[in-house]
């Protein structure tokens, strides 16, 4: 049986923003494999892969957050967080951000909320780690927009999977 890797692009995912810190340090990264996992107590799930300078901070920091990136982001945006490495390249020079009250970044441009997540768990998937954790806190940044879907992103944007994305296929 053969694998028609275009099937994969009819899931639903999303393109989203995940951001940490360490040691006074902001990173982040685009993912698109973010789900709420449970309602009562909210619960996300987010898989990074594990040469990201984001998962680093995570798993060292045990918190991180989640931005739905808008519809109309254009492609400097994505490229910025999705294809380069914050181990040589600053992120947040380009954007205006803040800090949430556990010191973590938010992009404040083409995203719709912040989610602020403790990790409770997390699961060796090989090339990534799934972080399972708490919601902290919840805002709304914008309520005009739309997010950003992965299929969007594919067929209208015409965006290219990096290496290290859970969708790669080689």
């Amino acid at each position: 049986m053969s694998i028609d890797a275009r099937v994969f692009y009819d899931l639903s995912y999303g393109v989203y923003i995940v951001g940490a810190a360490l040691s006074g340090k902001n990173n982040a990264m685009i993912v698109n494999s973010v789900m709420q996992v449970t309602a009562q107590p909210e619960k996300i799930a987010i898989c990074a892969n594990k040469d990201s300078l984001t998962h680093e901070y995570i798993l060292k920091s045990g918190f991180f957050t989640i931005q739905a990136i808008k519809e109309g982001a254009d492609m400097v945006f994505i490229g910025n967080f999705g294809f380069r490495t914050g181990r040589n390249f600053d992120k947040f020079a380009k954007y205006q951000f803040k800090l949430t009250q556990n010191n973590l970044p938010v992009i404040l441009e083409n995203t719709l909320d912040i989610f602020e997540i403790k990790t409770e768990q997390t699961v060796d998937l090989g090339t990534h780690t799934m972080f399972i954790g708490a919601v902290h806190s919840a805002e709304a940044l914008s309520v005009e927009g739309r997010p950003l879907t992965y299929n969007y992103y594919q067929t209208v944007m015409r965006g290219k999977t990096p290496r290290g994305a859970t969708t790669f296929k080689g």
